[in-house]
């Protein structure tokens, strides 16, 4: 009885608005963010690590920002996010690709799917 008052709950947050993207996919997040009582549009663009399924699912994504590897996280269903762009999608052979974390330069990179 109490798992389907939480999906219904669940159901009304559930954003369907969003790409269908998969780790390896290059991606530009587009985020709110509030300063004061102004808000902005801020773009996160990075390579999607992680993916994590469920009603709370997330993603990861990282990129390289002045030499530094940066990876910030992201709830799907999430509010701040106003809306993703697909830039290139990557052919990978698996779901977590942690290992990017030890790579950099041209040994990051990930081939084009077709």
């Amino acid at each position: 009885m109490s798992n389907l008052i939480i999906e219904k709950l669940l159901a009304k947050t559930k954003r369907t608005d969003l790409p269908t993207f998969a780790p390896g996919d290059s991606i530009r997040v587009h985020v709110k963010i509030k300063e004061g009582d102004k808000e902005r549009v801020q773009a996160f663009e990075g390579v999607v690590i992680a993916r994590s399924r469920g009603p709370q699912a997330s993603f990861t994504v990282r990129k390289i920002s002045f030499g530094h590897g940066v990876e910030r996280i992201f709830p799907v269903h999430a509010k701040v996010i106003d809306h993703i762009d697909v830039v290139r999608t990557g052919r990978v052979r698996r779901a977590k690709l942690y290992y990017l974390r030890g790579l950099k330069g041209k040994a990051a990179r990930l081939r084009e799917r077709d």
